[in-house]
C-alpha cells in the first residue's frame, strides 16, 4: 500500500506541473492515465461504477466526482482533483485542490482552512480513538470557527484491495462515538467543505457533486495507517509542492508542507 500510495502522489505531482489557465481536465486526465500506466499500474477510478475517466475534477462549485471535460480552467478557478490508482493489487488515494492564478481571499482562506482540517483529523486518527473523534476534528474547525459548511452525504473510508472499504470515515461527528480505530487500520480521510450550506445536489451526468448554493468548495485527502503511537500518512502532497515551485500559474499556497 506505501507503492500504490506513493505512486497516486506522484501522479498528483504530474497534475501539479500541467495545471494552468487555458489547459482543459482532459488533457491532465490523459496525461495522469498514461503516467500511472507506464508504472505498471492501474487507474483506480476509471470504469469504477461506471466513472468515466481517470480523475474526478471538481471546478469551484465542484465538490466531487466532477467528469473531466474540454472547459479551459480560468483566472481564479479552484480545481479539486481526486485521483486513485491500484498496484499490487491494492488501492491508494489522495485529493488536492488546485488554485488558479490570483483567487479571492475568501477562497484562499476556504482552501487553506479545509487543507488544515485535514492535518487536525489526521492528528484525531491513533489507535484506541474512535471514528466520531476524527470528524469532530475537522467538525469543530471548519464548520464552528469558520462557518463553513461540512457535507455530510459523501465520506471518507477504508482503502485496502477495494478502494471503498469499511468504515465510513464523516467529517463531522461526536467525540467518543463510533467504530473504535485499531492498530494497522487503513482509511482515507477527506475533508469535503464548502464556502456556503452544506447541502450538495448531483448534476444531470449522474456524477458531479455540487454546492447547492454554488459557493465554491475544497477538498483534501490523504490515504492513512492508524498507528498506537500515532498516524502514518502513505500518501503526500510533497511531490506537489516540488512542482508547483516552477509552476507560476498556480499561486503560493503558503501551506506547511507536512508530509
Amino acid at each position: 500500500m506505501r507503492a500504490s500510495a506513493d505512486l497516486v502522489s506522484k501522479a498528483h505531482g504530474l497534475v501539479a506541473q500541467m495545471i494552468k489557465a487555458g489547459t482543459t481536465g482532459k488533457i491532465i486526465d490523459k496525461a495522469v492515465e498514461e503516467f500511472i500506466c507506464d508504472n505498471n499500474a492501474i487507474p483506480g477510478f476509471k470504469g469504477y461504477g461506471g466513472f468515466p475517466a481517470t480523475l474526478c475534477i471538481s471546478v469551484n462549485e465542484g465538490v466531487v466526482h466532477g467528469i473531466p471535460n474540454d472547459e479551459p480552467f480560468k483566472e481564479g478557478d479552484i480545481v479539486s482533483i481526486d485521483c486513485g490508482v491500484i498496484l499490487n493489487e491494492f488501492y491508494g488515494d489522495c485529493a488536492f485542490t488546485y488554485p488558479i492564478g490570483e483567487i479571492k481571499e475568501d477562497v484562499h482562506q476556504l482552501i487553506k482552512v479545509t487543507n488544515e482540517s485535514l492535518y487536525r483529523a489526521i492528528d484525531a486518527a491513533k489507535a484506541g480513538a474512535r471514528i466520531g473523534d476524527i470528524g469532530h476534528a475537522v467538525q469543530s474547525y471548519a464548520e464552528k470557527e469558520y462557518k463553513y459548511g461540512i457535507v455530510r452525504e459523501l465520506v471518507g473510508h477504508g482503502v485496502g484491495r477495494e478502494l471503498h472499504e469499511d468504515p465510513q470515515v464523516p467529517n463531522y461527528g461526536r467525540r467518543g462515538k463510533g467504530t473504535q480505530l485499531k492498530d494497522g487500520l487503513v482509511i482515507a480521510i477527506e475533508p469535503m467543505v464548502n464556502m456556503g450550506t452544506r447541502r450538495v445536489k448531483t448534476l444531470k451526468d449522474g456524477w458531479t457533486v455540487v454546492s447547492a448554493d454554488k459557493k465554491p468548495s475544497a477538498h483534501y485527502e490523504h490515504t492513512i495507517v492508524v498507528r498506537k503511537s500515532g498516524t502514518e500518512i502513505l500518501t503526500t502532497h510533497k511531490y506537489i509542492f516540488e512542482a508547483l515551485k516552477s509552476n507560476e500559474d498556480v499561486i503560493d499556497l503558503d501551506f506547511s508542507v507536512k508530509n
